[in-house]
């Protein structure tokens, strides 16, 4: 699996270098974002602007990346997705489950306003 991380003080974008997220990147792209979220990650931006196919076990891979971010209060961002993979959460109606935002500035701005809420609610 090809991808890059960029990590910063709040969050982390992963920008999955690859064409097609299916059953033999996605078994992958679990284990990282588990990783990731075992070293302390809170919130990760996930970049699939270079992804323009999408199958079952893609989308099995973003939804565990977005369960074990949100059981642990941080926020899963998926930003720049392709028409095809836009279509499929659609489809499965995961489009009210997932954040999808159109680039990862708007993706970083969501992480900022998650930490702020959260901090708020913290201090009721």
């Amino acid at each position: 699996m090809k991808y890059t991380i960029d990590k910063q003080e709040k969050y982390t974008v992963l920008s999955l270098h690859e064409e097609k997220l299916d059953s033999s990147i996605a078994p992958n792209l679990k284990s990282e974002m588990v990783t990731l979220h075992a070293e302390g990650v809170r919130n990760i931006i996930l970049d699939l602007a270079e992804v323009k196919y999408t199958d079952s076990s893609g989308l099995s891979a973003l939804l565990v990346g977005n369960r074990i971010l949100q059981e642990d209060g941080g926020i899963f961002v998926l930003c720049r997705l392709s028409d095809h993979t836009m279509k499929l959460i659609k489809i499965s109606q995961l489009d009210s489950v997932l954040n999808i935002l159109p680039t990862v500035d708007e993706g970083v701005d969501a992480v900022f306003m998650h930490e702020i809420e959260k901090d708020m609610k913290q201090g009721e």
